[in-house]
């Protein structure tokens, strides 16, 4: 298990460890999302491709300007069962 210890910063920011991020292939414009588990906090990347999805949607006949953000965001939500 890869643990390392850091601090919160004054607007309750967290770097994520390079081991982590190369770990994980977390990049700039990654999408992640924060979970509760008692007294923990679980950070996941999401797996989903958002790109594809957004491109998915689209097929369906809609105008990009038509799509939804809630109709993007949930397709993305339920791909990752989140």
């Amino acid at each position: 298990m890869l643990e390392e210890e850091m601090s919160v910063g004054p607007k309750g920011q967290v770097v994520i460890p390079v081991a982590l991020r190369k770990t994980l292939k977390i990049t700039p414009g990654s999408k992640v999302i924060f979970k509760l588990d008692g007294d923990r906090i679980i950070l996941e990347k999401l797996k989903t491709d958002s790109v594809n999805i957004f491109r998915e949607i689209a097929k369906n006949g809609k105008n990009v300007n038509e799509i939804k953000y809630n109709e993007y965001k949930d397709e993305i939500f339920k791909r990752n069962k989140l």
